[in-house]
């Protein structure tokens, strides 16, 4: 596969002055990226820009889960569950290195909301609306069996517990591999430019953005403009209307994370609160353990969004009352993160019953706006908008751009069959690592940067591959280093900007600038601790 780098960027910049585009989306996080997919991949010219980083706002802030929402079911969103399982299925098979089958469990203690019975119709209707694709069908466990399967598991009041499989994912990740994936196929797309100005001539769209760079003034013109900017949407939407009324109930979402050898969960757990019909998930992932998450009503900016000391009680009060031997308290937790959920408005009396369902809203001279949504969905979501573009379309277009082509793999060298042989045949726990992440690509990250280690390889990666143009976004959007160790990778850091200094020509200063951004960010987000 071609560069999607820095150099790449430039090229873009330049270029996207130059010719008219089929379709502008402003926004480079999943829907987005889904979207210049799916449109690039038709024979659309696409554009993109983003703001900030790729993945920089709710994109990389998830619970890091492809699921079909099994609490959804209570609300009896059942299309949305349907089609939500639907997709996890194909993900498996276009995103295998991405998105990986994970085991829950859900354990039902007498004080339960909901019992043995009810949750066992519960389970069989997930089955049957995963149309029993699931990598195994649900269980049913004892009490017996589940203090087996989990022993820290509160055995006091404890009926037993079901099990059934869903997935977890690299969220940001998966972003950069389908924006990869539609530059590929030509879009033109480039992070770090911000729209500041909209004008429409009653046939083109213009939009004048500025690099965040250079500075400089780029003009932009397409047939159509495609707003992917999650919660900035109403701080967006009156760019291009004035008159625009607010759509969204922002919501926040805060994530601890822990040392598995304090929190050993054999697989993940669904844990309800004590109050509401809120529940929230501890989550396995290699040496740590994820947990999460909150959703609370959220009216401030979003790039301002921070985990509080409030946020970390309440998930450790859930933690404990179904752990006690375990007792977590906030000196073992390790690092947290938080995000801004782009939720439609609704009549819904709490957050937690707002609707997950995304809406596309066509606006002011025909400009679409994609708002909310789940993560899982994110391709049948471009799929929609892409196929709403294109009624728009002469008939000669509309045959030209056909029916989508996105059920693909992401990344060509990375099938499903040769994901599962490449990782069987590693023989070291590194390999295997690294085997899981990328699959067969990373033989060309090892072949490509021979005199790097191992960490300073996963760099050089993803400046080459991922437009990835600073440090700090590099620890923040491309590694685990910040949420996983004690230290936040900081001992890693001098190792880690010579990548950029060798690949990016980085100078002192901003080697010293982005380990201050680094700093400010963990102190920022950290305040709780």
């Amino acid at each position: 596969m071609k560069k999607f780098n820095h150099q790449l960027r430039a090229q873009n910049i330049i270029e996207i002055e130059q010719e008219t585009f089929d379709v502008l989306i402003v926004g480079g996080g999943i829907n987005g990226a889904g979207i210049a997919r799916d449109a690039a991949m038709r024979g659309m010219k696409v554009a993109l820009i983003e703001q900030n980083d790729f993945a920089s706002g709710t994109s990389s802030r998830s619970s890091k889960l492809i699921h079909g929402g099994i609490r959804y079911l209570e609300n009896l969103e059942f299309k949305l569950v349907f089609e939500a399982l639907s997709e996890r299925s194909l993900l498996f098979e276009i995103a295998p290195h991405l998105v990986h089958p994970l085991k829950f469990m859900i354990p039902l203690f007498k004080s339960s909301r909901v019992g043995m019975f009810k949750m066992g119709l519960g389970m069989w209707l997930y089955d049957l609306l995963a149309l029993f694709q699931a990598p195994e069908i649900h269980d049913r466990l004892s009490r017996k069996q589940t203090i087996l399967s989990q022993p820290e598991v509160r055995n006091v009041d404890l009926v037993g517990s079901f099990t059934y499989f869903d997935a977890y994912m690299d969220d940001d990740r998966l972003v950069h591999e389908t924006l990869r994936s539609a530059s590929e196929s030509g879009a033109k797309i480039v992070n770090y430019i911000k729209a500041i100005e909209y004008s429409f001539n009653g046939q083109i769209h213009s939009i004048r953005a500025q690099d965040f760079f250079s500075g400089s003034i780029v003009n932009i013109k397409a047939k159509q403009v495609v707003s992917c900017v999650g919660p900035w949407t109403d701080l967006f939407a009156p760019l291009i209307d004035k008159e625009w009324k607010k759509v969204l109930r922002p919501t926040k979402g805060i994530h601890l994370i822990v040392d598995r050898k304090k929190f050993n969960l054999h697989q993940a757990v669904v844990m309800g609160a004590e109050t509401g019909n809120r529940i929230i998930f501890g989550i396995p992932r290699g040496d740590f353990v994820i947990i999460g998450t909150t959703d609370t009503d959220y009216q401030e900016d979003p790039f301002l969004v921070r985990t509080d000391k409030e946020d970390v009680q309440y998930l450790l009060k859930i933690v404990n009352s179904y752990f006690p031997q375990v007792n977590l308290t906030q000196a073992d937790l390790i690092s947290s993160y938080s995000g801004v959920r782009p939720l439609v408005k609704d009549e819904a009396s709490s957050t937690g019953k707002t609707s997950r369902e995304h809406v596309i809203i066509k606006g002011k001279n025909d400009v679409f706006f994609v708002v909310g949504g789940k993560y899982t969905t994110y391709r049948k979501i471009a799929e929609e908008v892409v196929d709403k573009l294109i009624k728009e379309l002469s008939i000669e277009e509309k045959v030209l751009f056909g029916k989508t082509k996105s059920k693909t793999p992401i990344n060509p060298l990375v099938t499903a069959e040769s994901y599962y042989y490449y990782l069987n045949i590693q023989e070291t726990r590194e390999d295997y690592w690294l085997a899981q992440q990328f699959g067969p690509e990373v033989e060309n990250i090892k072949n490509s940067y021979p005199n790097y280690s191992v960490i300073q390889k996963i760099a050089a990666f993803h400046i080459d591959y991922s437009m990835c143009i600073s440090i700090f976004d590099f620890y923040l959007r491309r590694s685990f280093l910040m949420l996983t160790l004690k230290d936040h990778g900081l001992s890693q850091f001098q190792q880690i900007s010579k990548v950029f200094k060798d690949k990016l020509n980085y100078s002192d200063s901003e080697i010293d600038k982005d380990l201050e951004q680094i700093k400010n960010h963990i102190q920022r987000e950290m305040h709780w601790m």
